[in-house]
């Protein structure tokens, strides 16, 4: 829950990095809240159209507009952690592939150490930070 309120806090931050945790465990949360508003909007008779086919409704709606523009400026860090413009998030648009595409963007790890988009977010854990519990992630050289 951490991971979301942080994103939430950096309501429109378009600079910078996000690592990996942070933009999944948004993801994960934001579909989780997303869901739960949709049975309540069907519950309390809030949805749109009186069909079956209707799958959202008045407090999914608000909650998605409430939550736009963390959405855009954590996909936006994530792309700015793997070295790529944040433009890149508009590969979404290309029909059937661009949404695989971006998953695959999004799920790989960020560079190590520091890129032209700011300071490596996993710093700390990678090189054995000060006020690190425990020793540097395998694999990484500790300075």
């Amino acid at each position: 829950m951490q991971w979301y309120i942080d994103v939430l806090k950096k309501y429109a931050v378009f600079d910078g990095r996000a690592r990996r945790k942070e933009y999944w465990m948004f993801v994960l949360f934001n579909v989780i809240a997303s869901i739960i508003l949709s049975i309540l909007d069907r519950i309390l008779g809030l949805d749109f159209g009186s069909g079956s086919t209707s799958s959202s409704g008045w407090l999914s709606t608000i909650y998605s507009l409430a939550v736009l523009l963390p959405t855009i400026g954590v996909a936006i860090r994530r792309m700015h952690d793997t070295g790529r413009s944040g433009w890149w998030i508009l590969i979404n648009l290309i029909p059937c592939i661009g949404w695989i595409w971006f998953i695959v963007l999004a799920a790989q790890e960020g560079n190590a150490g520091d890129n032209a988009y700011g300071p490596d977010p996993k710093a700390a854990e990678r090189f054995g930070g000060p006020g690190q519990a425990g020793p540097a992630e395998p694999g990484y050289p500790t300075v």
